[in-house]
């Protein structure tokens, strides 16, 4: 079985942080990239930030500089540290973790975590 779990959402104020957690097993997972995506109620789902097998992080641009993602292999988790949240920020956000085999590619996803930021 696969299975990712995600961890750590709640209400935050705006400026404030929230740390969110997703733990993997039933998966390689150290051969995986892993990610986070965010959708909120009218919109589509976005990505959030990844980070590959060999810790290469990608950033949406609205998230740069406020947002750290990071994995641990140890413990097969992937972390997303969230600074300065704004009200926008708002959505479920979702643990992701792809890899491609030749052409055939491997992807799972969490049930997802809300994360509200409002006062």
């Amino acid at each position: 079985q696969v299975q990712l779990v995600e961890s750590g959402g709640g209400l935050v104020q705006p400026g404030g942080s929230l740390r969110l957690s997703c733990a993997a097993s039933g998966i390689a997972f150290s051969i995986y990239e892993v990610g986070w995506y965010r959708q909120a109620p009218g919109n589509q789902r976005e990505l959030v930030a990844t980070i590959t097998s060999g810790r290469i992080t990608n950033y949406a641009d609205s998230v740069k500089g406020r947002f750290t993602i990071s994995r641990d292999n140890a413990k097969n988790t992937v972390d997303l540290q969230m600074n300065s949240l704004k009200p926008e920020d708002t959505a479920v956000y979702s643990c992701n973790a792809n890899r491609y085999m030749g052409p055939v590619k491997r992807d799972y996803w969490g049930q997802g975590t809300q994360v509200t930021v409002s006062s």
